[in-house]
């Protein structure tokens, strides 16, 4: 899950500089921070105790749904063509069921 958290953060920071102006200092910065935290938490995650790593996969839960919903706002505001929106929804989705497996396995 590191490795493809990873890829993501390098994909929203590729397209994240052609985006308007209007867009790339709000939803675009906050996309970049979003998927970063998404990052460290999964860091954090895999260095845990057991007692505290069920918290920080839920919190990465959180922010994988957020991301989702700050891509989804930038391909209606047109800032994301189809494609690129495609496949950053396979990425996030391949994050979100890895996230959803592990949470299943600290039961």
């Amino acid at each position: 899950v590191y490795k493809a958290s990873y890829d993501l953060l390098l994909l929203v920071y590729e397209f994240s500089n052609p985006l308007s102006r209007d867009y790339k200092y709000t939803i675009g910065e906050r996309l970049k921070s979003e998927t970063l935290d998404l990052l460290l938490l999964i860091f954090k995650s895999s260095t845990a105790d057991d007692k505290n790593k069920k918290a920080f996969i839920l919190e990465a839960i959180d922010k994988i749904e957020l991301i989702r919903l700050l891509l989804r706002v930038l391909k209606d505001l047109k800032q994301l063509s189809l494609k690129r929106y495609a496949q950053i929804s396979i990425l996030t989705e391949n994050i979100s069921k890895q996230l959803t497996g592990w949470k299943k396995s600290l039961k």
